[in-house]
């Protein structure tokens, strides 16, 4: 019998409910690009309703949100800032360079937490020779630092650094519902600090495509073309649309079994002899395990699992990221712990 997977790789795997895929068979459609489909314009009220905004559009990714975002923010030449391992400035292809044609100005923090007296000292001042500081860019939940929060008391100080210095705040908010359930706050009270965000339907939430962008009408409107101006705009968009109100009605509150799974993994992963396990750093659905001490670098310790039936993604050298989701419960983690006891034992042997 096949060894049965269990996918650590991120919560990006996840497929979409029955109840989503039901949704999604019986939605009513119509051109989203004429405003015409019913099901997508009910998701992008109720989008930004729950972020406490006054509009909001579905784009199909949240890279495509974030950049859409810098893009109605910013004017070509300007700077940003942003913590120098941001996804914006890592992982997005250096967007804001190609698309929005701005200089990115990067903020060492801890977690992914930056310092807002940084903040402020890195706004430019007017001089001829300074590019403007037109937006400053947060990230809540931190992937790079393994799922970390953001307090909400340095989120407010930032956001006011940045209105203070005439810079607008954009979160990247593609696990601000982890973070919500993390912080034990209604999502609203994170996004209260930032001008737009932009949040994942997929990931933890399930639906299979799909981020909202939301903030203020006339941003949402600059962001419409934009999305167009990329190949964003989809016609009967209705049957994505059904899944994402799936997703924000009925899986939002489920998030906390993630984060309960994640801790359970990372408390015995870290019981483990020669595998080091940070669990300050366990505070969502994401365990960040050091591998220098069974003598791997993390991709040989990837492929040492994947024979065993377990996936994971080494993200630096000596060090793997697991990520739990919905389609991870309780026992497959308890296995997948399991299994990784037992490929350790056998490397003694």
């Amino acid at each position: 019998m096949a060894l049965k997977i269990i996918d650590f790789r991120s919560d990006t795997v996840t497929k979409p409910t029955p109840e989503m895929r039901e949704a999604m068979y019986k939605a009513e459609v119509g051109d989203d690009v004429y405003g015409d489909d019913p099901t997508m314009n009910k998701l992008e009220a109720i989008g930004a309703a729950k972020v406490g905004k006054e509009a909001a559009i579905f784009v199909p990714s949240g890279t495509m949100g974030n950049q859409v975002a810098v893009m109605a923010w910013t004017d070509r030449g300007d700077e940003i800032i942003l913590e120098e391992q941001a996804h914006v400035f890592m992982y997005e292809v250096a967007g804001p360079a190609v698309l929005s044609g701005v200089q990115t100005r990067t903020i060492r923090g801890h977690r992914g937490v930056m310092d807002p007296l940084e903040v402020k000292a890195s706004i430019r001042g007017q001089n001829i020779h300074f590019p403007r500081t037109s937006l400053v860019l947060l990230e809540q939940t931190h992937n790079r630092s393994g799922g970390c929060l953001v307090p909400l008391d340095n989120m407010k100080a930032i956001y006011e650094v940045a209105h203070e210095g005439g810079a607008k705040l954009h979160l990247d908010g593609a696990r601000v519902f982890n973070a919500a359930v993390g912080l034990g706050v209604d999502v609203k009270e994170i996004t209260q600090y930032a001008d737009s965000v932009q949040f994942c339907l997929s990931k933890g939430l399930c639906a299979p495509v799909g981020s909202l962008v939301a903030g203020p009408a006339d941003f949402v409107a600059k962001v419409r073309k934009y999305r167009k101006m990329l190949g964003g705009g989809m016609r009967q968009a209705g049957i994505l649309a059904a899944a994402g109100i799936v997703a924000l009605e009925k899986m939002v509150g489920r998030l906390a079994e993630d984060h309960a799974n994640a801790r359970m993994v990372g408390e015995a992963l870290s019981t483990v002899e020669g595998l080091q396990v940070d669990l300050s750093t366990v505070q969502t659905n994401m365990v960040v395990v050091g591998t220098r001490g069974i003598g791997m670098d993390g991709p040989e310790f990837a492929r040492l699992m994947k024979g065993y039936g377990v996936w994971f993604n080494a993200d630096l050298p000596y060090r793997v990221r697991l990520v739990t989701h919905h389609d991870v419960p309780r026992e497959a983690c308890e296995e997948g712990v399991r299994r990784f006891k037992e490929a350790l034992a056998n490397l003694k042997k």
